[in-house]
């Protein structure tokens, strides 16, 4: 039988999905199974890591079913999953702990400014490759261990939650590169984890497993594991990676001069370099190839269009009929600036930093707000993409963008005309997905490098280019922005002592 098919699985934070993607990376079949995240107190979120594995078995079978003699036809497995989710294992390979802590609990925000107070950029950055922040695995070990010190003690090993489904499919252990170096544990230019990182943390260097090559072969589908989902034992499964890297190379985003902008409720942008780029508001993840993938986070990029519906329509308006409104506008608004920081900003002296309108004049109505939302966002995506220039050397020639806001053409040509970077859509929205199917391809043989993989799987939509007149009125827009941010920054520390 023709070994044809690639099994992709997505461990995500609302759902686990398996698909069946083909050898010229279109996606035959797909299934996904919901879970829930839990709150047991104000900034928590949790998971249970043997929910993800049913939801696994589920979807594997769901899609075996889709396709005729899909068990005999696939040449490898390759999983990717959410970032940050620290699983702790045994050494008979159970939980020590029923729930994770994931990527977007907030409990370790004690450890993490202890941690600041205690160390300056220059002792961590070298090591570590990022600034500190709740999310990094490090100090969510910290808190297991000051808050849980049985479940911390008995751990023998610290995995990710695609390594926990690795673990379930095949009995071994390991945890890759992208993920590693996104711990806030492992030493960049080694590769390997970081002595001095586990002594300033307190942390036991021998939980930590050996760092792999995603596209390294981890082990194959054990006889319990086949039973449990369907698959056929014998049938090799790889490393993997964490599932941003895995939309990286699903998007094409590859090579350094191409960027990459995921426009959902956050704006995340991304430029690929052959380091990391060691500054405090920069973090760095590894990426399939081998590059780094330096980022900044917007955390309101879709969100202001969501607060904007609410705000002025109370729901009642959909966002296209929010973005006809907005096309009203003319280019810049008639100089009104919005300043996008409604939920604060993630590193920086300021967290604290809050959302404005400035220049209101009577004239201004409500199609210049909405305008001005758009464009806002796209000042501040602007601000970080110069800031990752200025650390790198080196200008982003084309920036990739997925999310739901890459479907807003009227957003896409404002911040194409902002960045001065043609844009450009991939045809298969589940990047991730594909990155996935690219690797297990890869990995046997079918392609001689994973950057060939993602051209041949990688195709693109549309492209659009700045709007010349645009850019000529953003141009010096972009240049107040910035002075607006930062003397912005003066009044936020005096706003919070205001009574409430």
């Amino acid at each position: 039988m023709t070994k044809d098919l690639s099994l992709a699985i997505d461990v995500g934070t609302g759902s686990v999905r398996a698909a069946l993607v083909d050898d010229r990376g279109r996606v035959l079949a797909i299934a996904a199974q919901e879970h829930e995240q839990i709150v047991p107190a104000f900034g928590w979120s949790e998971q249970r890591p043997l929910d993800w594995w049913r939801g696994v078995v589920q979807a594997i079978r769901s899609v075996l079913d889709q396709v005729e003699d899909a068990r005999g036809r696939i040449v490898a497995i390759a999983a990717c999953g959410q970032m940050h989710g620290t699983v702790l294992i045994d050494d008979d390979g159970q939980l020590t702990r029923k729930t994770v802590p994931l990527w977007n609990d907030k409990r370790t925000i004690g450890h993490v400014t202890a941690f600041e107070a205690a160390h300056r950029p220059k002792d961590y950055l070298g090591e570590s490759s990022n600034p500190p922040t709740p999310a990094w695995p490090a100090f969510k070990l910290q808190w297991i261990r000051d808050n849980d010190s049985d479940a911390y003690h008995r751990a023998t090993a610290v995995m990710m939650p695609k390594d926990f489904i690795n673990l379930r499919l095949t009995g071994e252990r390991a945890m890759d590169r992208t993920e590693a170096c996104a711990s806030f544990l492992m030493n960049p230019e080694t590769g390997n984890w970081s002595e001095s990182m586990c002594d300033m943390l307190g942390l036991d260097r021998s939980k930590l497993l050996p760092i792999r090559n995603p596209l390294d072969i981890l082990g194959t589908v054990t006889q319990a594991a086949a039973l449990e989902t369907g698959l056929l034992a014998g049938t090799p499964v790889l490393v993997g990676c964490a599932d941003y890297p895995a939309a990286l190379l699903g998007s094409g985003v590859c090579r350094p001069g191409l960027g990459s902008e995921v426009m959902g409720t956050s704006s995340i942008i991304t430029a690929i370099s052959r380091k990391p780029l060691l500054d405090p508001s920069i973090s760095n993840v590894g990426t399939v190839e081998g590059n780094w993938g330096a980022f900044m986070l917007l955390e309101s990029g879709g969100d202001a269009m969501r607060w904007a519906r609410r705000a002025f329509h109370e729901k009642q308006l959909g966002y296209s009929e929010i973005v006809e409104k907005a096309a009203q506008a003319p280019a810049g608004s008639d100089r009104l600036f919005f300043v996008p920081y409604l939920a604060g900003e993630r590193f920086g002296d300021h967290r604290n930093a809050r959302a404005q309108f400035f220049g209101l004049a009577a004239a201004h109505g409500l199609a210049h707000m909405h305008r001005a939302v758009l464009e806002g966002v796209a000042f501040a995506v602007k601000r970080h993409i110069t800031i990752m220039e200025e650390a790198s050397g080196e200008k982003l020639e084309r920036i990739i963008a997925s999310g739901g806001g890459a479907r807003t053409k009227l957003w896409m040509t404002i911040k194409a005309s902002v960045y001065g970077i043609p844009i450009v859509v991939p045809q298969e929205a589940e990047c991730g997905i594909v990155g996935c199917a690219a690797m297990a391809a890869t990995a046997t043989g079918q392609f001689g490098s994973i950057e060939a993989a993602a051209g041949r799987y990688v195709s693109f939509s549309e492209e659009i280019h700045p709007d010349p007149a645009w850019a000529e009125t953003y141009r010096p827009m972009q240049a107040f922005f910035e002075k607006l941010y930062h003397h912005s920054q003066a009044l936020y520390d005096d706003l919070d002592r205001l009574p409430s």
